[in-house]
């Protein structure tokens, strides 16, 4: 157990849960540009949908060996497949729905890129480019929603993504550092601009 004098200051949510430290530490709210981990996140925020990120966090290397490491390209030749097996496999969320839509999010994924480009580009379109930086004092400062979300969320859903509700695009927003919901109190705030 980590002696809490000598810990950094971290956002509250993060708990003492080992999986979940090194979670906040090294990755949330860390800017990422590479494709395969904004579509994983996506997927795996859409994942959450009416659950703790801590449930999905602790299946997500069973999710990347479920489902091809998160290549795009590969789930949308071979998912219907993958999912009819992954219905039954404990090592993941086995809900029907939100199984397919990692399957219907990587054939929208392909499509979005023949259309617009990366997928990256067009997600980081959504807050101009650069990450938003936000100076929160207490996560009770932090919305669930915002306007950049809920643009996202429309305009993922017309391109036939599934499981992108404003709230999730937030979640993901926040995840993958296009916004820095950090506290400011939090040393990680400063590292993640």
């Amino acid at each position: 157990m980590p002696d809490p004098a000598t810990e950094p200051d971290r956002c509250p949510w993060s708990g003492d849960d080992p999986l979940y430290v090194r979670y906040h530490d090294e990755e949330w709210g860390v800017p990422s540009r590479n494709e395969t981990h904004l579509f994983e996140m996506l997927c795996l925020e859409g994942q959450q949908a009416g659950l703790s990120w801590i449930t999905v966090l602790k299946k997500r290397e069973r999710y990347r060996e479920v489902f091809c490491g998160f290549d795009a390209a590969e789930l949308a030749d071979r998912g219907d497949a993958i999912v009819k097996r992954a219905i039954h496999d404990p090592g993941v969320i086995r809900h029907r729905g939100k199984l397919d839509a990692i399957v219907t999010n990587a054939r929208a994924t392909l499509r979005l890129r023949e259309e617009t480009g990366p997928l990256s580009e067009h997600l980081w379109s959504f807050v101009g480019g650069e990450p938003v930086v936000n100076r929160l004092k207490s996560l009770a400062e932090a919305p669930s929603v915002t306007e950049a979300s809920t643009r996202m969320s429309k305009d993922l859903k017309k391109r036939g993504f599934a499981f992108v509700g404003p709230t999730t695009c937030y979640a993901f927003m926040q995840a993958v550092g296009m916004v820095n919901d950090h506290l400011v109190s939090c040393f990680r705030h400063p590292e993640c601009m």
